[in-house]
């Protein structure tokens, strides 16, 4: 009976939290942090002690708190996923189980169209519109909600990062950007044009087209945006990754040389191929800036999901892509399905490299 009240004492406590991240009354959760009971604490000697095995409710539920992007909005101000992706102002915490993500009109219409496609079940699950601050926000499953611990890896898909639209747009008006020049500059100062170093500007498309032809996007079709390990380390200097030998090496040291994750990452791989190939929204979408997630955690559970629609059209009525063909402006082809069967074909390198070591 102790054991239950003091299950039923920590949810109230996550709700006061829950409520003061809404808030954003941080002096609050201060205070109501240390109210949670530790693991590791002596026991209170005036009441019953409380015994748990590793697989009792009690410390799941508890693990499920503390590691819950809820308590992480907190400790970190952003999702582990968020984080990676840099656009953490973008997210909040929602009701249990749930995200936030500010209202983009396309991508909410994206996700409306994949809850009617056999997509839906590699998606974050769209759960309608939540009003909040003044602002509107789409409300999507929390994927990392049942993993315990997550590592977690962003990987973009596709040759390309920009919309043709985009490339027309710049070509008509174009905006000189010196935050993008200052970027390509941290990276290699060689980069920037005589007159691009000129003016200390250059404009998104041509950033866009350097950062894909630097990283290894333009010849596998993915690339490695960041990765988050257990312990909360994070890792997004992977701008100048470009060979399949420097992938070979990052997806080993992220699975940690599992053997087993890696098998489970690659049929999670194929069911999503398979699906997207007899999908009409994959075929009838210019797919662009989305990303896989990856999640495993200590106990081997596994989660692939495709993410981030910002940037995925819909093509003309009767137009359809195989998201293989070599992109060609005007064809609008974004070699998302290229880039996922480099990515197979890497993983299923690590795993045959695993398993020779293993005998």
């Amino acid at each position: 009976m102790s054991s239950f009240k003091n299950v039923v004492d920590l949810w109230e406590r996550l709700l006061e939290i829950m409520s003061c991240i809404s808030c954003q009354d941080c002096l609050a959760l201060k205070h109501l942090l240390p109210r949670f009971p530790s693991i590791h604490a002596a026991p209170d000697k005036t009441t019953e002690p409380m015994t748990y095995s590793k697989t009792s409710s009690w410390r799941k539920i508890r693990s499920f708190i503390l590691w819950s992007p809820f308590i992480q909005v907190f400790k970190k101000h952003r999702y582990p996923w968020i984080q990676l992706a840099g656009h953490q102002g973008n997210f909040h915490a929602g009701e249990a189980g749930s995200v936030l993500k500010k209202l983009d009109p396309r991508e909410q219409l994206c996700f409306q169209r994949l809850m009617a496609d056999p997509l839906k079940d590699f998606v974050p699950e769209y759960r309608g519109d939540v009003e909040k601050n003044g602002e509107t926000y789409i409300q999507l499953q929390d994927l990392l909600a049942s993993f315990s611990h997550p590592c977690v890896m962003d990987v973009k898909m596709g040759v390309r990062t920009y919309l043709e639209a985009e490339l027309e747009k710049a070509r008509r008006s174009p905006t000189l950007r010196k935050d993008m020049y200052q970027k390509m500059v941290e990276v290699d100062s060689n980069a920037p044009t005589a007159a691009e170093h000129e003016q200390r500007a250059v404009t998104k498309p041509r950033y866009m087209q350097w950062r894909d032809q630097m990283s290894s996007s333009t010849e596998l079709g993915f690339r490695v945006e960041g990765i988050k390990k257990t312990d909360g380390s994070s890792t997004k200097d992977f701008k100048k990754t470009k060979s399949r030998e420097n992938i070979v090496d990052i997806l080993s040291s992220f699975v940690a040389n599992n053997e087993t994750i890696v098998r489970k990452y690659i049929k999670r791989l194929k069911e999503i191929m398979a699906v997207q190939e007899s999908s009409e929204f994959f075929r009838s979408h210019e797919v662009i800036g989305s990303s896989l997630l990856f999640v495993h955690d200590a106990e081997e559970n596994v989660g692939v999901w495709m993410i981030d629609f910002g940037k995925t059209e819909k093509l003309p009525s009767g137009s359809s892509l195989d998201h293989r063909t070599q992109w060609q402006e005007g064809n609008r082809e974004d070699g998302y399905l290229f880039g996922l069967d480099s990515l197979i074909s890497i993983l299923e390198e690590v795993h045959t490299g695993l398993s020779s070591s293993s005998v």
